[in-house]
């Protein structure tokens, strides 16, 4: 295992806690293609649809708008959408979508992060999705001067944080009262946000010092940095796996469009137009809220609770 360098001491949020997100937006080729794994297996109820757009979410809450702008799929080598994550209220939910997507013939990844199981697969554009039930009592995440391993284990042993998941065990919490195919239950929410970006030191002073999230890990080991607000895991996380030269896709290709940040209350917002201001960043006035973009071009948008 390697040694992580971890160049960060973990920081507390200036954000309040109860800050969320919200609806992430992602360009796709084809509904039919699309509704095939965000319907089909991620379990995402489609709650309007139009010839320009597919909202998808739980009941009325749309967690995830697919935008049918696009004629090629994700750019290689290219800032945008690593994953969104669907985290699940049970362990059974993540069984059930495993289920779904070995059914429909999906390759899927399922890895143990200690604070999070989770199961990764891609849409046919190349869009990442993944599948998180979050486990923070089975250990904790590792400060810098911890040593090599990323994780302790409640119990003291060291863990990868990477490991994969038993899916004998996983599957077994399918029992006769759980159906597999249907739909993601009430309480699935949009957990975290992963982007690539260019930079990381740029993207963690932006999501840390200016959004205002608390930061957790800034390894240059793993190329990868992530902030939180007071739980693990990651609420954002960020990664230069496409390379120091990477540059946003072109607008015909499928990705992120944005992400949406909800904030607390009108007070949270101002106090963030000022530091924004104070760090030279623009932002364009929107009827609900405003939209930003990142040092690397991964826009988000801002908003207030209603």
């Amino acid at each position: 295992m390697p040694t992580i360098t971890n160049t960060l001491k973990p920081s507390a949020p200036i954000l309040p806690l109860s800050t969320r997100l919200d609806a992430v937006h992602i360009g796709v080729t084809s509904a039919a293609r699309a509704l095939a794994v965000w319907r089909d297996v991620v379990g995402l109820e489609v709650i309007r649809e139009t010839a320009a757009q597919i909202d998808l979410g739980i009941g009325t809450k749309v967690l995830i708008v697919l935008h049918l702008d696009s004629d090629q799929p994700v750019a290689p080598r290219t800032t945008g959408l690593y994953h969104v994550a669907i985290h699940v209220p049970q362990r059974r939910d993540l069984a059930g979508f495993v289920f779904r997507a070995a059914k429909a013939n999906i390759r899927f990844s399922p890895t143990d992060h200690l604070v999070s199981e989770a199961v990764y697969i891609w849409d046919h554009d190349g869009n990442g999705i993944e599948v998180a039930f979050e486990t923070p009592w089975r250990g904790r995440l590792q400060t810098p001067d911890d040593g090599d391993a990323y994780g302790l284990t409640a119990d003291g042993k060291p863990h990868s944080g990477r490991e994969p998941i038993d899916l004998d065990d996983l599957m077994s919490e399918i029992t006769p009262d759980y159906n597999p195919m249907g739909l993601m239950p009430e309480g699935a929410r949009v957990g975290h946000v992963h982007v690539h970006v260019n930079d990381l030191d740029q993207s963690m002073h932006f999501y840390r010092d200016v959004l205002g999230f608390g930061g957790q890990l800034l390894s240059y080991t793993f190329g990868m940095g992530d902030v939180v607000l007071d739980y693990m895991p990651h609420i954002l996380a960020f990664n230069v796996w496409n390379g120091p030269q990477a540059t946003p896709a072109p607008a015909n290709t499928a990705g992120l469009r944005w992400y949406t940040i909800v904030l607390p209350d009108t007070a949270t917002a101002d106090a963030l137009k000022i530091r924004l201001s104070d760090n030279d960043i623009a932002l364009t006035e929107r009827p609900d809220g405003f939209a930003i973009t990142d040092p690397s071009g991964n826009s988000l948008h801002i908003m207030v609770e209603n």
